[in-house]
């Protein structure tokens, strides 16, 4: 009995959808057809056409798979490699309540200007 694909909010299918935009592509610029590209991942034909769709059934091994065929799959290092929000958070929490009570912190933005003047 086949699983039911996970819940994904119409921004998070935009990206899947743009991502697998982009694995075509590239496969149509190395002139691979996706039975080729199937069967140097060992995935399916159906499995290609559903990551080149932005499926969100598609595992993301089946997505490894298709970048590895494709030579791109350095590119995952790139994901979520600059946690901004989370660096931030951490420091936050290091620091003490007597470091915080010592930031200075406009109370509007009128001050904010007048204080960069």
């Amino acid at each position: 009995m086949p699983r039911k694909p996970p819940v994904v909010f119409p921004q998070e299918q935009r990206l899947l959808s743009e991502l697998g935009e982009r694995l075509r592509l590239a496969r149509k610029r190395r002139k691979l057809s996706n039975a080729v590209v199937a069967q140097r991942a060992g995935v399916s034909r159906t499995t290609v056409y559903k990551v080149e769709a932005g499926d969100p059934g598609a595992t993301l091994g089946a997505y490894i798979r298709v970048l590895a065929v494709l030579g791109l799959e350095g590119d995952l290092n790139l994901l979520a490699d600059d946690d901004r929000i989370g660096r931030k958070l951490q420091d936050l929490a290091l620091e003490s309540p007597s470091d915080a009570s010592r930031r200075k912190v406009p109370s509007s933005p009128a001050q904010n200007r007048e204080g960069s003047v």
